[in-house]
């Protein structure tokens, strides 16, 4: 579907609502193609995946211990 500025602000809602199923949408300026509106697809990323892991994370404030360091600094 090719659809000029004027249209396309206008009518954005539906324009969105056929890119997402599925539709090809092109705003045209001038009558030339100057952009295609497309969904977005989710990531699968959710901020609480991890969450299970919150007791886990060592305390960085507290100083590391030798066998710790040791092992940082490249000693056996």
């Amino acid at each position: 579907m090719l659809v000029n500025m004027h249209d396309a602000k206008t009518q954005l809602s539906k324009l969105i609502t056929a890119a997402e199923a599925g539709d090809e949408v092109v705003i045209a300026r001038q009558g030339k193609p100057a952009v295609k509106l497309v969904p977005v697809r989710a990531s699968g990323f959710r901020f609480d995946t991890l969450a299970h892991l919150v007791g886990t994370v060592p305390d960085f404030n507290e100083p590391t211990d030798e066998n710790e360091l040791g092992l940082w600094e490249g000693e056996s």
